[in-house]
């Protein structure tokens, strides 16, 4: 049986919106400022974590912006991306040209259950912001891990932006897992449920 874990990229108030500025939100790449110690350990880091990954779960924007990336780059970290199993969650995207890619048919939350039941091991979840809010709500989210970067955005799409819906909520428990220093500047966060 397979358990979704959640990396995000993260700014200490929250905000996980373009940390690459692709998208053009944020005028620069977050990691532009860090230090050649916080870039190798940052290297590190995601090598390591998509190497103990089974399968990738992405919604259609980080599947496409994953997909116009790696399949031309070398190296390991490459090679792992390349290689493992990616399942897609669209409704637009018919034909996926990233190798090992699956569009998820039919209704998401049993797809994805299915998935779980299908896949034995960890199930990554990368920069699908749309999609976590998503797996969190419907309590899918086994764990959590968080990579927090030294900055603050003041506005942007947050991990855990539920304001629009009326309360009272009803909060999500996790409990603190691991707590990692990654080079000089950055926290690195695992939660569990």
């Amino acid at each position: 049986m397979g358990k979704i874990v959640v990396f995000e990229n993260i700014t200490l108030d929250g905000v996980v919106q373009d940390p690459t500025g692709a998208e053009g939100f944020c005028a620069t790449d977050w990691r532009t400022d860090l230090t050649v110690s916080d870039h190798e350990a940052w290297n590190r880091l995601i090598l390591d974590d998509a190497r103990t990954a089974q399968a990738l779960l992405l919604g259609r924007r980080a599947y496409e912006f994953f997909a116009a990336r790696y399949p031309s780059r070398t190296g390991p970290l490459a090679d792992a991306m390349n290689n493992l199993p990616k399942y897609i969650v669209t409704s637009t995207l018919t034909d996926p040209g990233w190798n090992n890619s699956t569009i998820l048919k039919g209704e998401v939350l049993e797809s994805i259950t299915q998935l779980i039941d299908t896949i034995d091991g960890e199930i990554r979840v990368y920069a699908s912001s749309l999609l976590v809010h998503t797996l969190i709500e419907q309590n899918l989210v086994d764990e959590l891990r968080l990579a927090v970067f030294p900055l603050m955005m003041g506005a942007g799409n947050r991990l855990f932006d539920r304001t629009d819906e009326p309360g009272p909520l009803t909060p999500a428990r996790l409990h603190l897992a691991e707590v990692r220093t990654i080079g000089d500047n950055l926290i690195h966060l695992t939660y569990r449920r």
